[in-house]
């Protein structure tokens, strides 16, 4: 795989900290990611790198430090703005989707655009032709319960790019799957990410899985213990 080039960061954190109750999760973070970078965050479960996540997506701000998105800091905008600033330049995938279960495929992959004020039918445009790159024009009309583990992360992948993120974030998106159905949605997942120039920031704990980046991180309590470039 090939790094990203040095340059401008298209997202840093710097001195971060967060701590919920008398437990430190971040004790003094650095990080920065390249534009169209894939950063793994690796660490034991409680080790800190969820938390590191959502602190450089704006969904938790940290008691000290600063989140800077493409040279705006992020940490110290309003939740108002901090949401408008997911809405519009960064995807998200979780471990079990969280796709809206009421909803088709081609729906919940709209969701984004709709949200963000596009048309019904440029938005349902958009969410088909995403489904069809990844392999799931089969499944436009099928509510999540009636779709594989696999094909439904994948169908989750797919709204999480179909707005054209800067930055997606990715935290343990094949936890729950077999390891033949976490090969199709991280190889789909990669493939779509680089072919649009999107950074991914992956927190898994799973070596395979931190295999399909470009580097990697190792976040022991709430530090970062070590980095590393990973083979191609």
């Amino acid at each position: 795989m090939s790094a990203a080039a040095n340059g401008p960061a298209v997202l840093s954190g710097t001195g971060l900290r967060k701590s919920f109750g008398q437990t430190e999760a971040l004790r003094g973070v650095d990080v920065a990611v390249q534009p169209g970078e894939v950063l793994a965050i690796m660490g034991p479960s409680g080790s800190g790198k969820s938390t590191l996540l959502h602190c450089l997506a704006g969904v938790l701000v940290p008691e000290s430090g600063e989140v800077v998105f493409d040279g705006r800091p992020v940490s110290a905008l309003p939740d108002k703005d901090r949401s408008k600033l997911r809405l519009a330049k960064f995807g998200f995938v979780f471990q079990f989707g969280q796709l809206l279960p009421d909803l088709c495929a081609v729906d919940n992959v709209a969701m984004p655009l709709l949200l963000a004020g596009a048309k019904r039918a440029d938005a349902t445009r958009q969410a088909t032709e995403w489904l069809d790159r990844f392999g799931l024009g089969d499944q436009a009309n099928k509510v999540p319960g009636d779709m594989s583990g696999g094909q439904a992360q994948r169908v989750a992948v797919a709204r999480a790019m179909v707005a054209n993120p800067r930055v997606l974030f990715a935290d343990e998106p094949t936890g729950s799957l077999d390891s033949l159905a976490a090969e199709q949605v991280l190889t789909a997942m990669m493939d779509q990410a680089r072919l649009a120039g999107t950074a991914v920031v992956l927190v898994t704990h799973d070596p395979r899985t931190a295999s399909y980046a470009d580097r990697e991180i190792v976040v022991r309590d709430g530090r970062i213990s070590g980095a590393y470039e990973v083979a191609a």
